[in-house]
C-alpha cells in the first residue's frame, strides 16, 4: 500500500457520496412529477456502491437502480393526469426517506472529508519528524 493510498480512499468516498446527494436531490425534486417523457411518474432512484477491484483501493458508484415500489395513487379528479377515476400515480419517493438517506450521506461524506483531514495531518507530522 503507497502513502497516498488512504487520501485516495477518502476522495473516492468523498466522489461516491456526493454523486448520493445529487441522486437524492433529484428525487426530492421530483416527489410531485406525475408525467415524465416515458408517460408515468417519476421513478425514485438509488445509488448502489462497489469497492473497486485491483490496484487503486477505494469505491466507486456501481449503479442507479429504480426503485420498483409502486405508485401511490391519490384522489384528484381535478388533475390533468387523473384517470377516468379521479385517481393520479404519484412518484415512489417519499420525502421522509430521502431526507433520511440525505443526512446518511451527508455523514458519510463529512467523515471521509475528517479521514483525509487526519491523514494529511499525519503525513505532515511525519515530515517534521
Amino acid at each position: 500500500m503507497g502513502a497516498f493510498d488512504g487520501l485516495d480512499i477518502a476522495a473516492s468516498g468523498l466522489t461516491a457520496q456526493r454523486f448520493r446527494l445529487d441522486v437524492i436531490s433529484a428525487n426530492l425534486a421530483n416527489v410531485n412529477t406525475t408525467r415524465t417523457d416515458a408517460g408515468e411518474p417519476f421513478r425514485r432512484q438509488i445509488v448502489h456502491f462497489k469497492a473497486r477491484q485491483g490496484k487503486l483501493p477505494g469505491v466507486d458508484v456501481f449503479e442507479i437502480a429504480q426503485d420498483k415500489t409502486p405508485f401511490p395513487r391519490i384522489y384528484d379528479p381535478g388533475n390533468p393526469d387523473a384517470d377516468e377515476a379521479g385517481y393520479v400515480r404519484m412518484p415512489n419517493v417519499n420525502s421522509i426517506t430521502e431526507m433520511t438517506d440525505l443526512i446518511s450521506a451527508s455523514r458519510s461524506y463529512e467523515a471521509n472529508i475528517t479521514a483525509a483531514g487526519a491523514l494529511k495531518e499525519m503525513a505532515r507530522k511525519a515530515l517534521e519528524i
